[in-house]
């Protein structure tokens, strides 16, 4: 293929897809020191070496409401990629997950002829499974991180391969193994997000209260989330219950040190169980989106934990259920009874296994560069 230049694109729209697009970039350049790579994404991209074309806050956008007064800047950033993908010519585009955006690159890369690698793809066979014949069509390769998504892809004739889940190179497994956890802790993790907070935290300290009544040694620390302050979290949480609250960079040692976690549904819920701590997973939403949600969703479980092995490892109180007393009596279930914990960690430990092997961008990147070097 002739190229102007040897440079790849790279589209990451949120935070952790900067991170795994930052992982990549970097294995890409190693291996190809000549070769640069531009695109999307944000300060750790930037960090790693890319040219940060286009900041990932520009699409950052939630909600209908805040996309539409927003469309004339969008449609007009389309066209500026268009212009740089057409003057550069890059030899391939990665994309990483975010499709409302992607799928319109992809098509832009369609028109120049360029190559997409799709990394870390949508989750399309949750819901809008449809969406497999645009990719069949347009994507050179996927590039899976969860190891059903390989079958579902090639069953639709999408050339996919998996590679293993990004968050391996990320969590220090081993040196977590080495933590012996203490009975008497119990993780809380609240989410990341205001209205997860607010809806799930007081119920947690509900059943923290209760828990704390039954067994009087129990102790109770949070994972404060990244831009969330400690302020809010305390504000949720009644005084009278001793609670610590762990920064951001300690979630993990947290999540290892905790004999039981309670949880917001959400990666941490995957990462969780891959440290191998029981762990009950919750969600609230508003009676109308919760409604919206059964009918469209295509999937018997919310946690990448249930998901992946397909069956329920970790419970899940969800909508109507995401009450303090489930949270309760699932907690003092395995605190009363610690074998049904242990059955749970036996459970996480083969979904690990499952999973696979760090060095999954290492894998990514030479899957990627023989791809595009054999033409």
């Amino acid at each position: 293929m002739t190229t102007i230049n040897n440079s790849i694109w790279i589209n990451a729209g949120e935070a952790s897809g900067d991170m795994h697009g930052a992982r990549l970039a970097k294995e890409l350049m190693e291996r190809e020191p000549d070769l640069k790579v531009m695109g999307m994404g944000g300060s750790a991209m930037e960090k790693a070496g890319c040219d940060i074309r286009y900041p990932m806050q520009m699409i950052s956008l939630v909600g209908l409401t805040e996309v539409l007064p927003k469309i004339p800047r969008l449609l007009k950033l389309f066209g500026q990629i268009g212009d740089i993908l057409k003057a550069e010519k890059p030899k391939a585009i990665i994309l990483i997950d975010c499709p409302d955006f992607n799928f319109r690159l992809v098509k832009i890369a369609r028109k120049l002829n360029i190559p997409v690698y799709y990394y870390i793809t949508p989750q399309i066979w949750a819901w809008r499974q449809g969406r497999a014949k645009f990719l069949q069509k347009h994507v050179r390769k996927i590039l899976c991180i969860l190891p059903f998504e390989q079958q579902f892809f090639k069953d639709r004739g999408v050339d996919a391969q998996y590679v293993g889940h990004p968050l391996l190179d990320l969590m220090p497994l081993e040196e977590l193994d080495t933590i012996e956890p203490d009975p008497n802790l119990v993780g809380i993790l609240p989410g990341s997000r205001s209205k997860e907070i607010s809806s799930l935290l007081p119920e947690f300290a509900i059943a923290a209260e209760r828990l704390s009544k039954d067994f009087p040694q129990l102790k109770f620390s949070i994972a404060r989330a990244p831009g969330i302050k400690e302020e809010k979290l305390r504000h949720f949480w009644p005084n009278h219950i001793p609670v610590t609250i762990n920064q951001p960079e300690n979630r993990y040692r947290l999540m290892r040190n905790s004999n039981v976690i309670m949880a917001a549904s959400g990666t941490a819920t995957l990462e969780c169980a891959l440290i191998g701590t029981p762990t009950l997973v919750a969600y609230k939403m508003s009676a109308l989106s919760g409604f919206l949600a059964k009918r469209i969703l295509n999937i018997k479980y919310v946690s990448l934990a249930n998901i992946i092995p397909d069956k329920l490892i970790l419970p899940e109180y969800l909508l109507e259920q995401a009450t303090a007393d489930n949270f309760y009596s699932q907690i003092r279930q395995w605190i009363s009874s610690p074998e049904s914990a242990q059955e749970v960690r036996a459970e996480l430990s083969a979904l690990r296994k499952m999973i696979g092997e760090p060095g999954v961008a290492e894998r990514t990147a030479q899957i990627i560069l023989d791809d595009i070097n054999k033409g």
